[in-house]
């Protein structure tokens, strides 16, 4: 097993759980992005730069990733890919998509992309990560690394 990570938009508190993770544990974690970023000094913990453009991290991940692999994303369609090529998907805020919830999410995902592109006013984006979302996550996450050990 591999832990994917989009790291693009991955909050930062979260990569830190996941090296922590990736040392603990031993399992390879790369993080996928379009531009550098620093990681620590790890044989568990790599990262793979792609070219900027839409989705050519989320199309790079689905090329790589095989069945059982996990990927760290809220990017709801590359979750549902991920599900559909046989891996894992864990979203920053712990939340764990499955074939039983993407297709429910990616329709209110959808519904509000039309509400928004319609002109109607949505809000600010989700709000910051608290401090039990960064537990969630944690603790989610180990329960997937322990059952795949």
């Amino acid at each position: 097993m591999k832990i994917w990570v989009d790291a693009d938009a991955c909050p930062v508190v979260i990569k830190e759980i996941l090296f922590r993770a990736a040392e603990r544990t031993h399992t390879e974690t790369i993080l996928v992005a379009n531009h550098a970023m620093r990681i620590p000094p790890s044989k568990y913990i790599s990262r793979l730069q792609v070219s900027s453009g839409f989705d050519v991290a989320d199309n790079e991940i689905v090329k790589r990733i095989a069945a059982n692999d996990l990927v760290i994303t809220g990017d709801i369609p590359l979750a549902s890919e991920v599900i559909d090529n046989g891996a894992q998907a864990l979203n920053p805020r712990g939340e764990l998509y499955t074939s039983e919830n993407i297709r429910s999410l990616l329709n209110v995902r959808d519904f509000m992309d039309t509400m928004r592109s319609s002109g109607v006013e949505m809000g600010g984006g989700p709000p910051p990560l608290s401090q039990s979302d960064r537990q969630n996550f944690a603790n989610n996450l180990d329960r997937i690394l322990a059952k795949n050990k």
